[in-house]
């Protein structure tokens, strides 16, 4: 527990965020080039990705699956990507990725320390962020030119799924240190 008379340390500040957000929209991608399919809740599933998503399609050779099993984007950015393309609003669908969040930060979801791990709860699941969603090439093609460069830095993050359950739309999400690390 913080003491009121002392600073805050990096290390604490960095996992105290202002509130809670809620999961906007879940995508699912069934193949590349296929039109992503926006349902209300899915089956996430630990180490492998979402059910019905193309990437939980695939196996990894990793023992904790893929960096890349659920992609997210903040709400808040797309309007932003919007006015870096000279747009009034963009789709979602047209970026791909599976879950947009809104009013928390997902950059911040992802520790600065090698040795603390912060996750992201949704609904029952849990998921660690495990960096960047960097645009693909594909997306001038979808924004337009600059899209790519519009994106970069807005793209959201990607993350494994530690605990799987079903995700629904509506679900809060919040951020904390792991548990094994709160002692």
């Amino acid at each position: 527990m913080l003491s009121l008379n002392q600073p805050n340390s990096l290390r604490q500040l960095t996992t105290q965020f202002a509130k809670a957000g809620i999961l906007e929209k879940i995508l699912l991608r069934p193949a590349r080039r296929i039109p992503v399919k926006q349902v209300q809740s899915v089956l996430a599933i630990a180490k492998v990705g979402l059910e019905s998503d193309r990437t939980s399609l695939t196996q990894s050779a990793n023992a904790n699956g893929s960096s890349r099993q659920v992609t997210l984007i903040q709400a808040e950015h797309l309007a932003v990507i919007a006015a870096l393309c000279g747009l009034s609003e963009i789709d979602p669908a047209l970026l791909r990725r599976n879950l947009v969040i809104s009013g928390i930060n997902l950059i911040a979801a992802k520790s600065l320390f090698k040795d603390q791990t912060l996750l992201l709860k949704i609904g029952a699941t849990v998921l660690e962020v495990t960096g960047p969603c960097e645009p693909c090439s594909r997306i001038e093609e979808l924004l337009g030119v600059g899209g790519y460069n519009a994106m970069r830095g807005h793209g959201g993050v990607n993350a494994r799924i530690v605990k799987g359950g079903v995700l629904s739309v509506g679900d809060t999400v919040i951020c904390e240190l792991s548990s094994h690390q709160q002692d």
